[in-house]
């Protein structure tokens, strides 16, 4: 015989942020809804998590299934769960952002999501839902750890020049960043690899091209590091 449970239960849900640099600036993806509530708004890719799934597999699949991009950096962000947020009911949602490289991140709508477009996070639509506070929570949570974990290889080429890494950066924090003191910072790390190649069809003096060496990285995670930029 199954249990029951007297109390109430509440819905859950998953919602996922995901960023890309793109165009100089930094982008998040949306999701137009295609049913009500907040039919035809703007929204975070996200939805209702089976019973049999874990979190992280919802927000992986809601995520394709909206979007079509799979196999992305995602980590847990926060859990939203305010009484009213949900015009539907008493509704949860544990919120997951994302990180992708728009050279391999083409998306597409699907599921119960009319349309898919990435936007600035400086001109956004209005959100359903407290879409806004989660978007916000994300960009805040994401310009704090790319200042002690390189979060930001996961949006550039698997090769890259260091003005492509500082640039970057930049663009994520909001700021310029002072060239010498950031490559003196980043190179002191033994994160980067050079690859010995150099850029191609530069008229001038071509710059080198390096990888990310995440082994080395995962040692330094163990041990702890801190890049303050």
């Amino acid at each position: 015989m199954s249990p029951t449970y007297e109390h109430p239960r509440p819905a859950l849900t998953v919602d996922c942020v995901v960023f890309a640099v793109e165009r100089e600036r930094l982008e998040v993806l949306l999701i137009r809804r295609a049913r009500e509530p907040f039919a035809a708004s703007w929204a975070l890719p996200g939805g209702f998590v089976d019973m049999e799934e874990n979190l992280e597999t919802a927000a992986r699949r809601e995520l394709e299934e909206e979007t079509g991009l799979s196999d992305l950096f995602l980590e847990q962000l926060y859990t939203f769960g305010r009484p009213d947020r949900d015009p539907r009911g008493r509704v949860v949602s544990v919120a997951y952002y994302a990180l992708v490289n728009l050279a391999g991140g083409q998306v597409h709508a699907a599921s119960d999501a009319s349309a898919a477009a990435w936007f600035p996070v400086d001109a956004l639509p209005a959100l359903a839902f407290d879409h806004a506070e989660i978007l916000a929570t994300a960009l805040e949570r994401l310009r704090g750890k790319v200042r002690y974990a390189p979060l930001g290889f996961e949006l550039l080429p698997r090769r890259f020049t260091l003005t492509e890494l500082q640039r970057l950066y930049e663009i994520i924090l909001g700021r310029a960043l002072d060239k010498r003191n950031f490559r003196r910072k980043i190179q002191g790390m033994g994160l980067l690899v050079d690859t010995g190649d150099a850029q191609r069809g530069k008229a001038h003096r071509a710059a080198r091209l390096y990888r990310f060496d995440r082994r080395r990285y995962r040692q330094l995670e163990r041990e702890g590091f801190s890049f303050w930029v």
